[in-house]
């Protein structure tokens, strides 16, 4: 296998796609001869020409509502949005038509051809318009998938699996990661299920659940954690919308203990639909509170960026909170 950071990863995905549909078109600002700002799309425009890898104007709703309109005669239609923080002028396009456009058409119409690429987080000293985390924003819409990949080897397989799928799909990829991450990754197509979490590491006393950037937190949080006799079941959630509540309920019906992690703030984060869910599925079981260790309920700040996402430490101490109790 090749050594691959998250960036070659998505590139790999992406030309893989592009080499197996002659109709599919990878769009958005900046992605052609540039790259895109990440450089996610290096090389694809030279490879494919203009007329399938181009720049769109500065226009989210644009590229959304041209890539509805693409998604709806077939073609892979793999849009870029710069960054998550830039989606919010697509919110109309991609929850009013690309969620509901199968829906309303009596299953006669779809866009299941849809992918839409999006960095999100923290971590690049971004400030607040490029450190956010809108995941719970879509998580609220039914007709969407929603995928968040923690390495490079999950980023190729998890976006090649979106690309496949028959529904239009998110995938927020974590730009902290895009050079920070490597690893084997197999240069040949493969592809790893929608809507299935994975155990990264089995444990016995409290179950740690995240996705994306805030999973190498939380990997750190249980090593620091088993240092001090205390085993915890440390499981990447993978997929927002939808997911995987039996992995986590058999996991929490084991452990009795429960705690989420996410980089978007606290309040109506996904980690609290994960909370009422495991507290009504696990209720007999529970040892002690679910507890979610979450970004501030403020902008994203800059100054103060490492004071604002859950690190290591805090995940800690809410381990031994629970623990404890």
């Amino acid at each position: 296998m090749a050594k691959m950071n998250m960036l070659h990863a998505i590139n790999s995905a992406l030309d893989i796609t592009m080499a197996e549909h002659p109709q599919a078109c990878i769009f958005g600002e900046d992605v052609g001869y540039f790259g895109g700002v990440f450089r996610a799309t290096s090389g694809l425009q030279e490879k494919y020409g203009q007329h399938r890898v181009f720049n769109t104007p500065l226009t989210e709703q644009g590229i959304m509502g041209f890539a509805n309109g693409l998604a709806a005669f077939g073609a892979p239609a793999l849009a870029e949005i710069q960054f998550a923080d830039y989606i919010f002028p697509a919110f109309d396009q991609i929850v009013n038509e690309s969620a509901k456009f199968r829906y309303r058409s009596g299953n006669e119409f779809n866009v299941g051809n849809l992918t839409i690429r999006t960095p999100y987080g923290g971590g690049i000293a971004g400030g607040l318009y490029h450190s956010q985390s809108p995941e719970a924003y879509f998580a609220h819409t039914p007709g969407l998938k929603i995928v968040v990949p923690r390495n490079p080897y999950q980023a190729k397989g998890l976006l090649r699996a979106a690309i496949k799928d028959d529904n239009p799909v998110i995938f927020f990829e974590p730009k902290r990661l895009y050079r920070a991450s490597t690893g084997e990754v197999p240069e040949q197509d493969y592809s790893i299920e929608l809507g299935k979490a994975e155990i990264v590491s089995e444990g016995t006393d409290v179950t740690l659940l995240a996705w994306g950037a805030q999973m190498e937190i939380i990997e750190d949080a249980a090593k620091r954690a088993s240092e001090q006799g205390i085993s915890c079941e440390v499981i990447d959630l993978r997929s927002i919308l939808p997911w995987d509540m039996e992995t986590i309920v058999n996991s929490v019906t084991k452990t009795g203990r429960l705690i989420v992690s996410h980089e978007a703030p606290i309040t109506n984060g996904f980690g609290a639909e994960i909370a009422a869910t495991i507290q009504q599925e696990c209720f007999l079981h529970l040892e002690s509170p679910i507890l979610r260790v979450c970004g501030l309920d403020t902008p994203y700040p800059l100054a103060l960026e490492k004071e604002y996402v859950p690190d290591a430490l805090k995940v800690l101490a809410a381990i031994k909170q629970s623990v404890e109790f």
